[in-house]
């Protein structure tokens, strides 16, 4: 895993000098920003403001620059947020404009774009460790988010802001955002206020001030490491565990955090194995353990020595009352319904599937009214809940999923529970507010669709907050409780235990080549019942509209050229073959691929899988051999060129030394930069026959799943993160291998992979809650789809609520509203439940529709003009203003960046851009 070298940085007064003999200066948090001439191209940056325009930040720190933003008042995609916002880019030979490979503006070195021709050729996609990522802020928003769509794709709002950092790091992002902060590069240099909730208790908007709790929180902590109760010498290890998930959610991953996991750590025998390291565990106390594992990407069957999951699942009671249990399906000891609930959660998130008693006595606690009773009652003993009980195992059953009767109930409870003040009550009948009930009920609200009485929950929830920084246990506290902190922390970060962790969202499509989107495939054994997913030809129609398949031979590649996007046009190739809902469509598609069609630029799908050349792409290759299996096509004359030759021909025989980037290692495909490249070739060449061939690409793709979890990495070479998308993949492409080899490795990553679905059935990506992740967890999970037909069922349920009018999917349940073509081939095939090992679709019988008038598709593209500028706030380039002022320091010697394709992928969807303004575009940036 990459990370950032921090530099030291001196402070300087600010002079008025040239760029180059600019000298350092500090900004905000240790940041430096330089000044200097710029195009005139971008917008006054006073005339981007919260409500009006965006602005666009790049960091040139690799380079031995600084940070350099620029405004756009009228921006309608990312994309022209950067080049109008006073930079030039240039893309790669391989993928066109579509991959930013460059960037530069006139505020620095004369406008050189960087990476130069010496260090990086952009003839392929770059490397993982060195290229630029794109991240993206929205109005309120104090942190960076990777970006889930190509700049051609976003849609900056007003207030937004975006920055662009060059380097490497893993694909989760979690040491690649950006060194400033969004609020150090806005316009105005703040935040604005969050929008008022739209249901529950009539009540304003509050926001935590998650920075100073956990500045309390740690000051809580005796050297740093534990918590200590006053008057005692010996660790309370129950608040430490509070610690923990409070500096995870308030600030990831760091070194104070890390220096608390290792004190539990170290003290794991001690709290969890009071009885001796040998007997039963004291339930409650190991789970919380495997929580703070599974929260900080830590092992929890390799925690301080024990396996904590398999002596939770060895200590289930198949009986009682009897000793240590109340009944059967309690874990021994637990006795309360938080303990219980805990475990239950801790075997999830460490991808065990708990024993069903388990599960059902949970269910055995929600009362009459729907409130939650914190005792492990025993069957028809008098049951009384309350809020904080509530929260947490309505939480804990929509994640174990298929109890929504009782899950709906304990929401109905809620809802009705709440005080008109937005708080919610220690027990029923109380009339003023706690906060941990307040917090529990809080996180489940929100993680169950309850947004206005969440929100109104953390408005009261700030009204308590104390000014040291913490929050007592009840209404009006004077003195701060590590109890009550924690989840009000956990609250105002809109997480919980069930979905906390200090892994930032990761990238699903990595750095191969254009689009790595994965496919769909074929028919399922039993299709899933209709009602129940998406409305799939309605779906179809979207794909094959004229407005998104140029000529209905392709899907562009989005700017100003006409380019096919050859990655997404497969991937659109097997969405409908894994319907079937318009095989003529279907055709027409796989025709142009298979003889010879050229896209606007005399492109053919060759020009992408470089078959027979130095560059040829082993993922490319597979992906296009593996659509010509699924339509009964000849992969070995496909296009004219034998790509399974090609394959067997891309297998290395050992990693490729440096600068070379092409062979990952001994049994990669050369360029397959992904994990869904190679799953892709092994597939493609299992499926012509060739396994003996295949043995070493299948070897190589086996050794990248993590012996821990399960789970596979998206990038070749790994970087050390999991992957819902590249785990589904993988899993599809062993369970194609003849015999029982590669089984358990496939039940592993299954398992884990249904151990990461979210209350509401999505499953996180780089997006968040991704509907590309969720179409490819269905897609994985049903190659066993006996064991896991609720997971199933309730994934296809997430897809279809992100189905828009149009037919088309949104790129995930958060961010930005509107249909996504990648993201709709995906949710397409992937809701069939069709694995690409199987999938197929004959094309007998049909017949390729006729091609339109190419003019009936060329886009639309307006050519903005200028205004002049002004200078910009201190410390930072505005690429505006004139030139002169401020310091030059780098902002980090090694690059910051997500190594992720997808992200800097200036992908499909350019369509008609419509800019009411008079300026002139970006000097020097022409393309």
């Amino acid at each position: 895993m990459g990370t950032a070298q921090q530099h030291d940085r001196r402070a300087a007064g600010r002079r008025l000098l040239s760029l180059f003999s600019a000298a350092a200066v500090t900004f905000a948090a240790g940041l430096t920003f330089v000044t200097g001439a710029a195009p005139a191209a971008a917008d006054p940056i006073e005339q981007c403001t919260p409500t009006h325009g965006a602005v666009v930040a790049v960091d040139f720190g690799p380079f031995g620059g600084g940070v350099v933003r620029g405004c756009d008042t009228t921006p309608t995609t990312g994309y022209e947020l950067l080049r109008d916002g006073g930079f030039t880019t240039e893309g790669t030979q391989h993928d066109g404009e579509g991959f930013i490979c460059r960037i530069g503006t006139a505020s620095f070195n004369s406008g050189t774009r960087y990476p130069t021709p010496a260090t990086e050729d952009c003839v392929l996609t770059p490397q993982a460790t060195a290229y630029w990522s794109y991240w993206i802020a929205s109005p309120g928003q104090s942190s960076w988010s990777y970006s889930p769509l190509g700049a051609m794709d976003r849609k900056p709002e007003a207030g937004d802001v975006d920055a662009w950092v060059f380097g490497g790091t893993d694909v989760g992002g979690s040491t690649g955002r950006p060194t400033f902060t969004p609020d150090d590069v806005r316009a105005g240099g703040g935040a604005t206020p969050s929008p008022t909730p739209t249901d529950g208790p009539s009540v304003p908007v509050g926001k935590i001030d998650v920075p100073a709790a956990a500045r309390w929180v740690s000051e809580q902590l005796h050297d740093g490491s534990h918590v200590v109760d006053e008057g005692s010498e010996t660790p309370n290890y129950f608040l430490t565990t509070e610690a923990a998930y409070a500096l995870a959610a308030a600030g990831g991953k760091s070194p104070a955090l890390d220096k608390v996991v290792a004190a539990l750590t170290s003290g794991a025998t001690e709290y969890a194995y009071p009885a001796g390291p040998e007997e039963a565990p004291d339930a409650p106390a190991a789970a919380r353990l495997a929580l703070v594992a599974a929260v900080t990407e830590g092992d929890p069957r390799a925690f301080g020595g024990h396996d904590l999951l398999g002596d939770l699942e060895k200590n289930v009671c198949a009986s009682g009352p009897a000793p240590g249990c109340t009944a059967k399906g309690d874990f021994r000891g637990a006795a309360y319904g938080d303990g219980q609930a805990l475990a239950v959660l801790a075997l999830l998130r460490g991808g065990v599937v708990p024993p069903a008693d388990a599960v059902t006595r949970l269910t055995q606690l929600v009362c009459e009214d729907g409130s939650v009773t914190s005792i492990l009652i025993g069957p028809g003993e008098h049951c009384d809940g309350d809020p904080m009980t509530t929260g947490l195992v309505a939480q804990v059953l929509d994640k174990a999923g298929g109890q929504d009767a009782a899950v709906a109930k304990t929401v109905a409870y809620l809802k009705k529970a709440q005080l008109r003040s937005g708080a919610f009550p220690p027990y029923n009948g109380a009339t003023t507010g706690s906060v941990a009930a307040t917090a529990y009920a809080a996180q489940a609200l929100r993680a169950l669709g309850e947004a206005r009485a969440a929100d109104a929950a953390v408005w009261w929830l700030s009204r308590e907050q104390l000014a040291d920084g913490g929050f007592g246990f009840d209404e009006g506290a004077e003195s701060g409780a590590l109890y009550a902190t924690a989840p009000a922390v956990l609250a105002g970060t809109g997480t919980s235990l069930v979905t906390l962790t200090t892994k930032a969202p990761e990238p699903t499509d990595p750095p191969t080549t254009p689009p790595t989107t994965p496919p769909t495939t074929a028919p399922p054994t039993t299709p899933p019942p209709a009602g129940d997913g998406p409305d799939l030809k309605k779906a179809v129609a979207y794909l094959t509209s004229p407005a998104n398949l140029q000529q209905g031979r392709y899907y562009a590649a989005g700017g100003s050229t006409t380019r096919a996007d050859f990655g997404l046009t497969i991937d659109g190739a097997f969405a409908l073959a894994a319907t079937g809902h318009d095989n003529d469509a279907l055709r027409t598609v796989v025709d142009f691929l298979d003889k010879g069609g050229k896209d606007g630029e005399a492109r053919t799908v060759h020009d992408w899988t470089n078959v027979g050349s130095a560059h040829a792409m082993g993922g490319s290759m597979g992906k296009a051999a593996v659509l010509a299996q699924v339509v009964e096509r000849d992969p070995r004359d496909f296009g004219g060129k034998d790509l399974i030759a090609g394959l067997a021909d891309a297998v290395c025989t050992a990693k490729s030394p440096q600068p070379d980037r092409s062979c990952a290692g001994k049994g990669a495909y050369a360029y397959a930069m992904s994990v869904f490249g190679q799953s892709l070739g092994v597939i493609a060449q299992i499926r012509a026959g060739e396994t003996k061939a295949a043995e070493a690409p299948i070897g190589y793709l086996a050794g990248l799943q993590h012996t821990a979890t399960g789970a596979w990495p998206s990038l070749v070479p790994p970087t050390g993160d999991a992957d819902v998308d590249s785990t589904a993949m993988a899993a599809m492409a062993l369970d194609l291998v003849p015999g029982d080899t590669h089984a358990g490795a496939v039940d592993r990553a299954l398992a884990w992979v249904a151990a990461q679905q979210l209350p509401d059935g999505g499953f996180p990506g780089a997006a968040g809650n991704s509907v590309n992740s969720a179409a490819l967890a269905v897609q994985g999970l049903s190659l066993d789809a006996g064991k896991y037909g609720a997971q199933i069922a309730k994934a296809r349920k997430f897809l279809a609520s992100q189905q828009n009018a149009d037919g088309g999917f949104n790129v995930a349940k958060e961010g930005q509203r509107g249909s996504d073509l990648r993201a709709s081939t995906q949710a397409v095939g992937g809701s069939t439940g069709i694995s690409f090992g199987v999938l197929t679709r004959s094309l007998e019988g049909t017949t390729p529709n006729p091609v339109p008038s190419p003019s009936a598709s060329a886009p639309v593209i307006v050519t903005p003009g200028d205004n002049a500028g002004s200078a910009g706030g201190p410390g930072i380039v505005d690429t505006d203003g004139p030139g002169g002022g401020g310091g030059l320091a780098a902002t980090g010697g090694q690059a910051l960046g997500l190594a992720a394709a997808a992200a800097v992928l200036v992908l499909a969807g350019w369509g008609a851009v419509v800019a009411a303004r008079n300026r002139r575009s970006a000097v020097g940036g022409g393309l």
